[in-house]
């Protein structure tokens, strides 16, 4: 009787033995499945590069990041920056304008210098990073400097941005200075009246190279 129940004993073990080494298996296929699985089309997406959101006024600037393409040209194809002389360097074509010109422009410029190089080239100018288009306040806020410029920013929001006012701003005698074909502009800016309700078009709708000035 004993040897029988030793006997059944050893069968157990034995399966249970046999299960375990199973298990391990199983599990070790399905990690080396899911190792050697490709990447879903979401996991991919969220890896991929996100351009930049760009205005309909936009026009490249200085510090800007370009993704400019060539069709089938790897050599030409590179990502480059605005230099602060306003333009940027591609192979065989050298320095070649960028900033004043709109991402169409500057794909058409260097539709022509490539022409020299490439027979029929296509070229693409992909906007990775606007940096240049800032706005500044300065004066009696809280935090006063440079700002990047979100589409439809307006002059309330840009104080609200640096902090607010300061307990002794003079809310009241805010302008806004700007520069449009060389013509300098001033806007008079009433804080209070905007808290008020007052006055509402003084509000007015920021553009690159604002400058606020918080007296």
């Amino acid at each position: 009787m004993f040897s029988a129940t030793r006997g059944n004993t050893e069968s157990s073990m034995s399966i249970i033995r046999s299960s375990f080494c199973t298990a391990l298996v199983i599990a070790a296929t399905a990690t080396m499945v899911g190792a050697q699985r490709p990447a879903t089309p979401a996991a991919a997406a969220t890896s991929a590069p996100v351009n930049a959101e760009v205005p309909r006024d936009y026009v490249i600037g200085v510090e800007d990041v370009l993704d400019v393409r060539f069709w089938k040209d790897a050599d030409l194809s590179r990502e480059v920056v605005v230099r602060p002389d306003g333009k940027i360097a591609l192979e065989l074509l050298n320095d070649v304008q960028a900033a004043g010109l709109t991402p169409d422009e500057l794909r058409a410029s260097l539709m022509v210098g490539a022409k020299r190089y490439v027979e029929d080239p296509a070229v693409t100018v992909i906007v990775k990073q606007i940096n240049s288009r800032k706005v500044y306040i300065t004066g009696m806020v809280e935090k006063p400097g440079a700002y990047p410029l979100s589409t439809g920013m307006t002059v309330l929001q840009l104080i609200s941005m640096s902090g607010g006012l300061k307990e002794f701003a003079k809310a009241k005698d805010i302008v806004v200075t700007r520069t449009e074909k060389g013509v300098p502009l001033v806007y008079s800016f009433n804080y209070r009246d905007i808290l008020k309700g007052k006055n509402l078009t003084q509000n007015i709708v920021l553009k690159p190279g604002d400058n606020i000035v918080v007296p």
